[in-house]
């Protein structure tokens, strides 16, 4: 009998502590651990909300269901343990009462803490040069007004015709013993090289306004400006294209076995050299997009050369169509092929009573109407031809001496080198 009313002693007892535990951790659950849950799934929700309404809402939406989802099970195994802690307290079995275990401790360590924030973009440095290469530029936006569209949509109102009579309007003094080459910057500055190593830049009124000196201290074979309005040159010494940017000389382009010589800047700022092998046995065109080889031309379809085999220049330009346009003075010819470095046409002069000897071109340059213009050096003039290679006339009355480099601006004003005089011409025609 005394032993029974031992272990029943033992029993009340028991069953009084573990209804004490009950009742603080059922305290502690209701007063400290649940409105934790509650804190950190708020936060979560106002975190969401503040977010950018623009930004992609799935991206974030999937955080905050896995947040959602973290603090849902863990809000479910809190609530289960409450109800189960309310029964114990109105328990009136011992036994449950007696298997009491706490979870005080597992729900005391809280889900993460979930931090919600827009991504961040980092910038990189943009290489313009290489993205007007790649994918071109757009030009900026017209503001013509609803008459001038309908003029626009009128034929061919903007061809210009040759006039009746070219005329001089300028000449300017280089102070150069020879004049080689010259190129337009704009419509009123110009660059001019000879057989110094001194680069002129003038304005058409005359005035000198820069001089660059070549790296190697020679003359350079010849010049050109690309579309940002850098000047370029070609060096037969070092066998390098050249690039002046403010004021700071680079080297574009070195080549090894070839010798440069003359350049060209196309409509999409592509820089075509037409170059000779070491010993003057092979001549080509190159196309380069900044130091990268595009595109070489060298041979017909029949695999014959298309340029005479020498050192002689051969002054380039891209037409208006996208044709390659080569004066070959040692061939006596133009020789034409179109942007994919398939043979055009060829033209060795228009033979009149007074331009009796063969074609010797020089400079060659094209205009807005896709007229080709080159320097015949033997008969004191300039002809001009079509895109597809018909004459149609020359320019013979501006007192030529020897015509060499040409380029026409924005206005369709040729200007003219004559090699012998250190002038430049410019010419409306």
């Amino acid at each position: 009998m005394g032993s029974e009313e031992h272990e029943g002693h033992v029993f009340v007892k028991v069953s009084e502590t573990k209804k004490e535990m009950i009742k603080k951790d059922t305290n502690e659950l209701e007063c400290i651990i649940f409105p934790k849950y509650e804190d950190i799934a708020l936060d979560l929700e106002n975190q969401l909300a503040n977010l950018d309404g623009g930004y992609i809402w799935e991206t974030y939406n999937r955080n905050y269901q896995t947040g959602k989802g973290m603090e849902k099970t863990d809000r479910h195994r809190y609530q289960q343990n409450e109800n189960r802690n309310r029964r114990y307290k109105i328990e009136t079995e011992v036994s449950p009462i007696i298997e009491y275990s706490s979870k005080i401790r597992d729900f005391s360590k809280l889900p993460p803490k979930i931090q919600v924030s827009l991504p961040t973009f980092i910038p990189k440095p943009i290489d313009h040069e290489k993205l007007y290469n790649l994918f071109g530029q757009i030009t900026q936006l017209s503001t013509a007004t609803e008459e001038n569209i309908l003029l626009l949509n009128q034929p061919n109102t903007s061809v210009r015709k040759l006039l009746d009579e070219p005329e001089l309007v300028v000449t300017i003094q280089t102070e150069d013993n020879v004049i080689r080459s010259v190129t337009c910057l704009n419509n009123r500055e110009i660059w001019t090289s000879g057989e110094t190593r001194d680069i002129k830049c003038f304005s058409i009124a005359g005035s000198l306004l820069q001089t660059i000196e070549t790296k190697s201290g020679k003359w350079p074979s010849d010049i050109a400006v690309d579309r940002n309005g850098d000047l370029l040159y070609s060096d037969r010494t070092t066998k390098t294209v050249n690039k002046v940017k403010n004021g700071q000389m680079e080297e574009l382009i070195t080549l090894q076995g070839w010798t440069p010589d003359n350049l060209s800047v196309t409509s999409i700022g592509d820089l075509l050299v037409t170059m000779y092998s070491d010993g003057y046995t092979q001549s080509k065109l190159v196309r380069y997009s900044g130091s990268t080889e595009k595109q070489t031309i060298q041979f017909d379809h029949e695999g014959k050369p298309l340029y005479s085999r020498n050192n002689n220049s051969k002054y380039i330009t891209e037409n208006r169509n996208h044709d390659i346009c080569v004066a070959d003075m040692n061939a006596g010819a133009v020789v034409v092929a179109n942007q994919d470095g398939e043979f055009r046409w060829r033209y060795t002069g228009y033979h009149s009573v007074t331009k009796s000897k063969p074609l010797k071109p020089h400079g060659i340059t094209s205009d807005s109407q896709s007229r080709i213009l080159t320097a015949d050096g033997n008969n004191r003039c300039i002809h001009i031809l079509d895109q597809d290679g018909q004459f149609l006339r020359y320019i013979d009355n501006c007192d030529l001496k020897k015509a060499f480099g040409l380029c026409v601006d924005g206005d369709n004003n040729l200007f003219v080198c004559e090699y012998h005089h250190g002038i430049v011409k410019k010419i409306k025609y």
